[in-house]
């Protein structure tokens, strides 16, 4: 075995630039690493030219002489006699040489550092010595390039490991603003940058990633850099803007202002479908959401594929200080549950879990970052302690109904003692005026489409009974629900849905039209 160190291997590329064939094949070479460090394959693509070039093995590796990658070409390919010269090679470099040569047996081994630190990779080239007379300036050269793709490489990660953190970051500010805890919220949207506004319209944007992405690029142009903006933790084509009351903030670019005349409807604006909450503070992030999320059902269907929540009114604001007692005294065994092991989730945490689900149904395991069977679990608990059937709609309308006015603030006044029955507490002209108002479009529509809603939510809000119910198909019920989505300007089939409301809306007026009959 004949050894030489990184003198010899400069002597040799030395005398190799005193001929003219010699430098023109040089610079070709060149040429052709050059484009392939640029491109998109990096230091692999190089690797893999070396070994296609010279026809031998080429790999990257580490100190200790283990192999990173590698790519191997003839009869080089086959049986471990590269490797082992290869982690010769490497073990010789680790002393301190910058380059090294090894012949073995009719192989040769070059060998040359990609950096200048402690610890870099090294660059193998291993080829039959019959082949070698090219060898040493084609690793050489290949080298420096290989060093400069390796750290865009780890440039790259660290680019993409911040870019997460900085999501999961913001995910966290928006897990809080749904939660009710602005003051955590505010706090690290501080760190995070920008601050989060007092005052605010909250945008859901639904398209393929690389659209919605320049659409709110634009959209951020006009509006200023004080939006902040979260992927979507739960709908993979929604990327969820949290934009400061503006009047900016209501018509996207590319979007028509509601009351001005349309564009061709099949003509979509930028690709993407937008809907927008009304101004609400900062601590009603969560009925932003809602109210978004809403208004986007809406802009699928319309020109412009734009819409801004229509405010009919919440009930929940409406039942006062009677419903915010109801409702805590509905949840009060929820909220004051202790788990008898510390492990367990408490109240706090299986409230998020309800006010999940409710919202997202499945989804929620996203939403929560749970096992199915966990959220599972916990749902049977959830209905144990409530004494609700969280599996039939009756339930999970009221259940949700309860959450809504547990977010109201607390009036001022004399405390009101209530019954914890539902229809005590929906008794009256007030709650029938706002099912009248919420049903008023369904009322005025063709019959089938009321009469398709009214058996959804006899049936729990599940298509299949739903269609065997009425003699249709499924995707008949979903055409329908469809048209009373438009009608409703609310989404009925993907949650956050309106079945809540429709169902307690539907009770009211069944009642009313029950006891006046």
């Amino acid at each position: 075995m004949t050894v030489r160190g990184h003198e010899v291997l400069a002597c040799e590329r030395a005398a190799g630039g005193m001929d003219p064939e010699w430098v023109a094949a040089r610079t070709q070479d060149i040429l052709a690493m050059h484009r392939l460090a640029t491109g998109s394959g990096g230091a692999d693509a190089l690797l893999a030219w070396l070994a296609r070039r010279s026809g031998g093995w080429a790999g990257l590796l580490d100190a200790g002489g283990a192999v990173l990658r590698a790519t191997a070409r003839g009869e080089l390919s086959r049986g471990q006699s590269a490797l082992v010269l290869a982690a010769e090679g490497a073990a010789l470099l680790a002393r301190g040489a910058g380059s090294a040569r090894i012949d073995d047996g009719g192989r040769t081994g070059l060998f040359v550092t990609t950096g200048s630190a402690a610890g870099d990779p090294v660059l193998a080239l291993v080829v039959p010595t019959s082949e070698v007379t090219q060898a040493p300036r084609l690793i050489a050269d290949a080298a420096g390039l290989v060093g400069l793709c390796l750290r865009a490489e780890e440039a790259e990660r660290h680019r993409r490991r911040s870019k997460a953190v900085d999501a999961q970051g913001r995910e966290a500010v928006l897990h809080l603003l749904m939660a009710g805890d602005v003051a955590t919220a505010r706090r690290t949207a501080e760190v995070l940058r920008p601050s989060l506004p007092r005052a605010i319209r909250f945008c859901v944007v639904e398209g393929p990633a690389g659209q919605r992405e320049e659409f709110v690029r634009r959209w951020l142009r006009e509006v200023g850099d004080q939006c902040w903006i979260v992927p979507c933790p739960v709908y993979a084509r929604h990327l969820l803007v949290i934009a400061p009351d503006h009047s900016a903030c209501a018509s996207p670019p590319g979007a028509v202002p509601p009351g001005e005349p349309m564009g061709d409807p099949d003509v979509p604006q930028g690709g993407c479908s937008v809907g927008v909450s009304g101004v609400l503070p900062l601590q009603n992030a969560a009925l932003g959401y809602e109210q978004a999320f809403h208004a986007l059902a809406a802009a699928r269907s319309v020109p412009g594929r734009f819409a801004v929540f229509g405010v009919l009114g919440e009930l929940a604001p409406l039942l006062g200080r009677r419903g915010v007692a109801w409702a805590e005294r509905l949840l009060r065994p929820l909220i004051q549950y202790v788990p008898a092991r510390r492990p367990d989730p408490g109240s706090a945490e299986l409230l998020a879990t309800l006010e999940s689900w409710l919202s997202f149904g499945g989804a929620a395991t996203r939403h929560l970052k749970v096992h199915r069977n966990t959220l599972a679990a916990r749902l049977d608990h959830i209905e144990k302690l409530l004494g609700l059937a969280l599996d039939r709609l009756p339930g999970q309308a009221c259940a949700h109904l309860a959450l809504r006015l547990r977010s109201l603030p607390v009036l001022p006044g004399p405390e009101a003692v209530v019954s914890r029955k539902l229809d005590t507490l929906l008794a009256g002209s007030t709650a029938e005026n706002w099912a009248e108002a919420f049903l008023r479009p369904l009322a005025v529509a063709n019959p089938t489409t009321g009469l398709t809603v009214r058996t959804w939510l006899a049936h729990d809000a599940r298509l299949a009974p739903t269609a065997v119910a009425l003699g249709i198909t499924a995707p008949a019920v979903r055409k329908r629900l469809a048209r009373a989505e438009l009608l409703l300007q609310r989404s009925l089939q993907q949650s956050p849905s309106a079945r809540y409301d429709l169902w307690l809306a539907h009770h009211i007026i069944d009642r009313a039209n029950g006891e006046h009959g």
